[in-house]
């Protein structure tokens, strides 16, 4: 079952962290110092929230794939809907090593497709959007 990613950036990680600890009525999976994420049953989501360096909000939502056929599935569709891409593969990013594209909506929402082979102990790399075949309309923040 595909679970649902939502990545905000937030002026205040610990008050953040504490706020959707109630909100949810669970304690994340992750905390590091830059990044917390929640992996959620009901509802069921992949929550993270990280330091946002001016802008707050929204930085992407997504599709988290449980398996590669799924991921390929989410990638069958991420190209019908014909909006500009990039094909990231095999990258390390939020302590977690994925499978991973990216896309973006008529209105420049950020999408990712990905799937999650293993966590590791570093945040990653923030992935080229540039490399987008419209870098203009879709970028990370």
């Amino acid at each position: 079952m595909t679970r649902f990613h939502l990545n905000l950036k937030v002026a205040d990680l610990e008050k953040s962290r504490e706020f959707y600890s109630h909100l949810f009525g669970a304690e994340p999976a992750v905390v590091k110092p830059d990044y917390v994420k929640w992996m959620l049953d009901d509802p069921f989501i992949n929550f993270s929230i990280e330091p946002g360096t001016g802008d707050t909000g929204i930085a992407h939502v997504g599709l988290q794939a449980e398996n590669p056929d799924e991921l390929r599935a989410i990638y069958d569709r991420v190209q019908d809907a014909a909006g500009p891409r990039f094909e990231e593969g095999e990258t390390t990013c939020c302590y977690a090593s994925s499978e991973k594209n990216w896309t973006s909506d008529p209105d420049g929402v950020i999408w990712e497709a990905f799937h999650t082979e293993g966590q590791v102990t570093h945040y990653g790399k923030v992935p080229e959007m540039g490399k987008m075949s419209d870098p203009t309309s879709c970028c990370l923040s």
